[in-house]
């Protein structure tokens, strides 16, 4: 494919793309696949001749669509959204573009400074304490990680490193290994210090915990995986309270804030204690700069040694929207849950299972698990929304996310009568099985 192709193709695929986000409401947002599903519709071996566009392209909606989750349907309501928006998607675009691997500065200067740059614009949107910024001359900063759990497992390996060499200045006569024998991590059922957690988006008491961490010396790593983007709106940003407290704190825009997966913010109280554990210089990767306090190498700030221009999205995306723009998303997602909750609330045959607080409502029908579990089933084969289920104090819960940028009221209340009218077939069943039995 010469340019003049690319050109031509790529047009025709933003107009697929587009296509297929404007009408997805019209697709069935979980497919009717068995696992197994793809291979035989496809060659055993990659093909010895070059095939044209117009094949591949067809093979979209005959192999890859039929085995597609929707997620960006405004009937999708499982797990937590995951954020798309075309500035977003325009964005990732000019970053296969430009195509480099910005492990340091040098490797791209743009890459990196524009990430430095744009974590602190979000770190100033929800009002982090100034030591998370990286400013001009500030020990603290923002990177972009892969992924939550890849931003905690950095702060755990690096809290370790930390805790090594603090031990090995007080005590020189115990080796690396003695000291890691001893080591201990504190954790909760929901990993770390969570505001948002993934059942029922609970919020931990930072104010609390911080304390105890601080007189212990323990390092906090906060995760708002979720919630964090909530933050931005002032009406939401005490549940940030006490982040004060932490050496590192995460949220994903990825989930909430309009900037397509993967985009997960990560900021230290102290980039030092992140390059101190993951600090690599082989010849070939240093450069006349690197010593310059104004450059960052953020190889030094995580696992892989390569990474994408994904600063990029957040730059589109904030400038687009600006920030009353991004406020007005997450507060018609928390109308729109409150407006579910008030419909379970209507129905005495149901109950809400935590307060919600956000874009989450987790609720059930009055009964055993086994009911619940009887009713999601019957949701997800009747394939009209998806939802998925959790556990709270040994109750079998099902979550309802509210999830898709182009969610409206009547999608809600769509998906209420559906359930409702799934809930009153099966308890229907349950009475005659009851009688029969």
């Amino acid at each position: 494919m010469d340019a003049a192709e690319f050109r031509k193709r790529g047009k025709e695929m933003v107009d697929y793309i587009a296509d297929y986000l404007e009408k997805i409401d019209k697709r069935q947002v979980f497919p009717d696949v068995e696992p197994g599903y793809l291979r035989p519709l496809i060659p055993d071996c990659a093909p010895q001749d070059p095939e044209s566009f117009e094949d591949v392209f067809k093979d979209i909606e005959k192999i890859i669509m039929p085995g597609v989750t929707h997620w960006h349907s405004p009937y999708f309501f499982a797990y937590f959204p995951a954020a798309s928006s075309f500035p977003a998607l325009l964005a990732d675009m000019l970053c296969g573009g430009i195509g480099c691997v910005g492990f340091s500065w040098a490797a791209s200067p743009a890459c990196t400074e524009l990430e430095t740059v744009m974590l602190d614009w979000l770190g100033k949107m929800i009002n982090l304490p100034e030591e998370f910024l990286a400013g001009k001359d500030g020990q603290g900063g923002g990177v972009i990680q892969g992924s939550a759990s890849e931003a905690t497992l950095i702060s755990l390996l690096a809290a370790r490193t930390k805790t090594i060499r603090r031990v090995q200045s007080e005590k020189p006569e115990l080796t690396e290994a003695d000291i890691m024998g001893r080591l201990v991590a504190y954790t909760s059922d929901q990993f770390c210090a969570t505001l948002g957690t993934t059942p029922c988006c609970s919020f931990d008491k930072l104010l609390e915990l911080g304390p105890i961490c601080k007189k212990e010396n323990i390092w906090m790593h906060i995760d708002a995986a979720y919630a964090g983007s909530a933050f931005i709106c002032p009406e939401f940003r005490h549940l940030l309270n006490g982040v004060e407290f932490a050496d590192s704190f995460n949220f994903n825009p990825h989930k909430w804030l309009l900037v397509n997966f993967d985009c997960s913010a990560m900021w230290v109280k102290k980039r030092s204690d992140l390059t101190g554990a993951f600090k690599l210089e082989p010849l070939y990767l240093q450069h006349h700069h690197q010593e310059s306090g104004l450059v960052t190498d953020y190889r030094h700030w995580q696992i892989p040694l390569g990474r994408r221009f994904r600063s990029l999205k957040l730059w589109f995306v904030l400038r687009m929207y600006g920030v009353t723009g991004l406020q007005d998303h997450i507060r018609k997602h928390v109308r729109l849950s409150h407006q579910f909750e008030h419909l379970v609330l209507q129905d005495e045959r149901f109950e809400i299972c935590a307060e919600v607080v956000l874009g989450l409502v987790c609720f059930r029908l009055k009964g055993s698990n086994e009911l619940n579990k009887a009713l999601l089933k019957s949701i997800n084969e009747a394939k009209k929304i998806h939802l998925v289920p959790c556990h709270l104090r040994e109750k079998f819960v099902l979550r309802f996310a509210i999830c898709s940028r182009t969610v409206e009221s009547a999608h809600i209340k769509f998906a209420w009568q559906h359930i409702s009218q799934l809930a009153t077939d099966l308890l229907k069943a349950w009475e005659q099985n009851h009688h029969q039995q």
